[in-house]
């Protein structure tokens, strides 16, 4: 049996967790395979999940577009009722639009010597 000389990568992943069940949908969409542990943010102690894909180094740019694309940091927009910190709710103060920026992960990218799978 030949041993497979191309170079690989170990990508460990770390996104919020609203975002990782459409990444782990998108990366197997593209014929890559990921474990997922959860985890836990440690600034603002929120769910977050790491996402460990092992890859050759030629299809390691794809992976990282789709961590971008599915989970990168993005605009949100959102309505805040500003009444409430003017003392309670007042219907005649309308909703204000709020942009938020949500999402964002974070690529370790390590080299491998092997990957085997049975």
């Amino acid at each position: 049996m030949d041993k497979d000389t191309s170079r690989k990568k170990l990508i460990i992943a770390v996104l919020q967790g609203d975002d990782y069940a459409d990444t782990v949908d998108e990366l197997n969409r593209s014929g890559f395979f990921a474990t997922v542990l959860s985890s836990t943010g440690g600034f603002l102690k929120k769910k977050s999940v790491t996402v460990m894909i092992g890859v050759e180094e030629e299809k390691m740019q794809r992976v990282l577009d789709i961590l971008k694309q599915c989970a990168g940091r993005r605009q949100q927009m959102t309505y805040s009722d500003l009444s409430m910190s003017a003392g309670g709710p007042n219907p005649s103060i309308p909703m204000m639009p709020v942009h938020l920026s949500v999402g964002g992960v974070v690529a370790f990218i390590l080299n491998l010597d092997d990957i085997q799978k049975y």
